[in-house]
Formats: C-alpha cells, sequence, structure tokens
C-alpha cells in the first residue's frame, strides 16, 4: 500500500477517538451538567447530529481546497471541541459540553472521508483494500477513546472528566501533526478537476449501480446501529444480564466490526463485491434469527458478532462499489451525497432504538431490520441485471 493510507490509517487511530469518547463519557457527563436527567444523553446524540450536518460543507471544501487542507481542518475542530469540553468540565456548563460534542461531530465529518482519500491513492483494483485498511485504523480508536476517557478523571473529582478532555485534545494534535508531515496530496491518483464539473446529479442517480451502493452503506449502518444501540438496554433491563456482559457483547461486536478489515478489502477483488454483499446481507439474517430465538448471552453475542461481520461487508462493499458509478469531476458532490445518507440512517436509527424497543420489545425490533434489508435485496438485482455497462469505472 502506498504511504498515503497508512498516514491515513494512523491519523483515522486518532481522529476517530472523538467517536467512542463521547459515547463513553457524554451520557455521564451530562447527567452530572444537565438541567433534568432527560437531557443528559443530548450530547452523545448531537455528535451524530454535527457528522450529518458538516458532510456537505466538508466534501465542498474538499472539492476547492483539496483533501489535505480539509483534513487538518477537521483535525483543529477536534482539538477545538476538544478544548470546549474542557471548558465546559471546568466550568460545569451543559451547553458548551453540547457544543463541544456538535463541534467534535463536525471533525467526525472530515474523518469519514479518509476512506475516500485512500482508495484516490491507489490503483482502481486496490481501492476496496485501501479503504478496509483505513477501517482498521477505528478499531484502535474503539480502544483508545474510552481509555483516554478514563484517565485520571471521573464523577468524584473536583473538574469531573477534565483531565479526559485535555487528553482527547492531545490525541487530536496527534492527529493533525501526522497528516501535515505525512500526507501528500502528490500521492493522490485522482487529478483534481474544476468545481462543478460532470454530469447534473440527477444523471448520475438514475444509475442503480449508485443506489446499489448507498444502500450497502446506508442499510448497512442503519441496522448495525439501530440493534447495536438497543442490546445493552435489552440485556440489562429486559434479559436480566449484568452489565459486565453487556460490555463484553459490545466490545466483542466492535471488534467484530473491524477486524474482517484484514481481508475485506482482499475479498472484494477475490470473490467480487456481489458476492461480498450478498455474504453481508446473511450474516445479517443470521443475526435477525438468532437474537429473535433467544434472550441468552451466547444468543445476544452470536447475533452482535455476524452483525459486525455483515456491517463490515456491506460497508466495504458499498465504499468499494461507489466510485465506479461516478467521474472524477463528479466524486465529491456523490461522495457528500452518500454519507449524508448513510450517517442520516445512522442517526435515524440510534435515535429511535429506545423508543421502538420500549414499545415493541427486542424480537420485534431486530425483525423491523428485514424489510430494509429486502430493499438493499432488489437495489442489488436492479444493479446486476442492468450489467457492467452503467459503471464508469470498470469492476
Amino acid at each position: 500500500m502506498p504511504f498515503n493510507v497508512w498516514v491515513l490509517v494512523a491519523a483515522q487511530a486518532l481522529a476517530m477517538c472523538t467517536a467512542p469518547f463521547i459515547v463513553f463519557i457524554g451520557s455521564i457527563q451530562g447527567r452530572l451538567l444537565a438541567p433534568a436527567p432527560e437531557y443528559a444523553t443530548l450530547p452523545v446524540g448531537l455528535v451524530v447530529v454535527g457528522t450529518v450536518l458538516a458532510i456537505k460543507p466538508a466534501t465542498w471544501l474538499m472539492e476547492r481546497l483539496g483533501r489535505k487542507r480539509v483534513m487538518l481542518l477537521g483535525a483543529l475542530m477536534g482539538m477545538l471541541a476538544a478544548c470546549l469540553g474542557a471548558i465546559a468540565s471546568w466550568q460545569g456548563l451543559f451547553t458548551l459540553l453540547c457544543l463541544a460534542a456538535l463541534v467534535g461531530g463536525s471533525g467526525l465529518a472530515v474523518v469519514h472521508q479518509y476512506r475516500f482519500a485512500a482508495m484516490e491513492s491507489v490503483p482502481d483494483s486496490l481501492a476496496g483494500s485501501a479503504a478496509a485498511r483505513v477501517l482498521l485504523g477505528g478499531l484502535i480508536a474503539a480502544w483508545l477513546g474510552p481509555e483516554i476517557a478514563s484517565l485520571g478523571s471521573g464523577a468524584e473529582a473536583r473538574y469531573p472528566f477534565l483531565n479526559s478532555w485535555i487528553g482527547l485534545a492531545g490525541v487530536q494534535f496527534g492527529a493533525l501533526v501526522i497528516l501535515g508531515a505525512g500526507y501528500r496530496a502528490r500521492g493522490e491518483r485522482v487529478r483534481e478537476t474544476h468545481a462543478g464539473g460532470g454530469r447534473p446529479l440527477r444523471e448520475i442517480l438514475a444509475n442503480p449501480l449508485i443506489w446499489a451502493a448507498i444502500s450497502a452503506a446506508a442499510i448497512g449502518y442503519a441496522v448495525m446501529s439501530f440493534i447495536m444501540t438497543a442490546t445493552p438496554l435489552s440485556m440489562t433491563e429486559m434479559a436480566g444480564h449484568d452489565l459486565d456482559d453487556a460490555k463484553r457483547v459490545i466490545q466483542l461486536h466492535i471488534m467484530a466490526m473491524y477486524l474482517p478489515s484484514l481481508i475485506s478489502g482482499w475479498l472484494t477483488r477475490v470473490v467480487g463485491i456481489p458476492l461480498m454483499m450478498a455474504a453481508g446481507l446473511l450474516a445479517y439474517l443470521g443475526c435477525v434469527v438468532l437474537a429473535a430465538s433467544g434472550v441468552s448471552f451466547h444468543h445476544y453475542l452470536s447475533a452482535l458478532l455476524l452483525l459486525g461481520v455483515g456491517w463490515n461487508f456491506l460497508f466495504v462493499g458499498g465504499t468499494t462499489l461507489l466510485p465506479h458509478g461516478y467521474t472524477d469531476a463528479e466524486r465529491f458532490r456523490v461522495q457528500g451525497l452518500n454519507d449524508i445518507l448513510v450517517f442520516g440512517s445512522q442517526a435515524t436509527a440510534a435515535l429511535s432504538a429506545g423508543v421502538i424497543l420500549s414499545w415493541l420489545g427486542w424480537s420485534a425490533l431486530v425483525m423491523i431490520a428485514v424489510p430494509f434489508l429486502v430493499v438493499h435485496g432488489v437495489l442489488m438485482v436492479l444493479w446486476l441485471t442492468r450489467g457492467d455497462a452503467v459503471a464508469r469505472k470498470p469492476l
């Protein structure tokens, strides 16, 4: 792999820490600072909101300023979010904590573009492997973020979590240095084009390949987030498992999400994107069957492991397929639309999971995923029956 890809893996491992960091302590600190208990989880939700709102501006800026400058800006946004969180901890201000989460989510919108930058630094045949390598950085961030959050600060401290936010600022600074010193814009194989080039978006979206790619990532992310978000509450409040069991299931689920990245890029070349997506759908269906058939620890664990593997296959497959549906001049518009739909779907799923679980219960919740998986299957069939003639680049 070219040096740019490894730079992006290292930067992702640090810059992505904002997400698990805030997920881990956001509701805890929110409970300490919020004016009412029902607002405690607001900082966690605002991270996703910030990401969705910033995706379009981030891709717009990348089209005009280049990827590297905007990636550096994203790292600065992460540092700013950490500084705001530190001040919120020092002053005990809930509104500032919410602002920190919103700004942190905006920085993450840039981090999510790393995978496209990696794909544009390698030949088309290695694009899937490059995207998968960058996702491996998320595995490190999933472990490192909570570790930083727990460093030397807690709810019993004079300024709860102040040191944690300062530690996050240091990690974001590390990402800034890695990108500034290591990433080379000249290493991108895609030549910069003038803004506004290419076909109208309506014409681009008439291609079923584009919708197959978007649905793989969007439905894959939404279903994963929907089930994962409900799992801890279902295990502890409804099935009687203790918190350690729920934590173990979520930790192993996250590992199952990212570890397949060691081979998923290779699979896109060996077995092809359609078969890999089909394997992702089968893993999701297996997750639904296992989750609906029982509430033992092993039912939850097996279901969430399949959920993680299915997410990886669909997300990597969709990310790898997407560039085959647009030209170089169209890439930023299509990539921006893709991520708005992906992370907008994730936000909707995550925010609705708790309500649906309380209304319908665990078994009904997981069955809701089935129609969405069918939708993606139908979109795949429409793409494949049109043949490769609709691809802008060879598959």
